[in-house]
């Protein structure tokens, strides 16, 4: 896999936590781990935006994407709203996850706990231009649904 660096700054409550690791060499998503004190619970049906502890700086050209993990989703019900989030080049706020409970019970968040994984990719901005009809395609206007589910019949 190639490599970027990425710059990362703790902060006072993360200082005591490790930085966003890859579980293993192939991993895609670095696991971030919430910088809440102690624990918090997260009840059946709510959410909240859980702390990193950590800024980042990305190069141009590039975004962080928080996604959920999927342990987490099947086992508590335990996802990401807003997934993916996306963390501009430009933005350098903690980040944080917005964490919802989709499960029938409440869900403990431990400090140190891994609660969503880190996606770096390149992005680029469009130029917009306006034209008075766009191109035909065979799909044409077609909307949800309308290719199909691949099921013959």
């Amino acid at each position: 896999m190639n490599s970027l660096a990425v710059t990362v700054s703790k902060l006072p409550h993360g200082l005591d936590l490790a930085l966003p690791a890859y579980a293993t060499a192939d991993s895609a998503g670095a696991d971030l781990l919430a910088a809440v004190d102690g624990t918090v619970t997260l009840a059946a049906g709510a959410r909240m935006i859980v702390p990193t502890g950590i800024r980042i700086a990305l190069p141009p050209g590039f975004e962080a994407q928080v996604r959920p993990r999927s342990g987490l989703a099947i086992r508590h019900g335990i996802t990401c709203l807003n997934s993916p989030g996306t963390i501009d080049a430009d933005y350098r706020g903690e980040v944080g996850v917005i964490l919802i409970n989709h499960g029938t019970e409440p869900f403990t968040i431990a400090r140190g706990m891994r609660i969503a994984q880190l996606i770096i990719a390149p992005c680029q901005q469009a130029q917009w231009v306006e034209v008075e009809d766009l191109e035909a395609t065979e799909r044409g206007s077609g909307g949800f649904g309308s290719t199909g589910t691949g099921s013959p019949g």
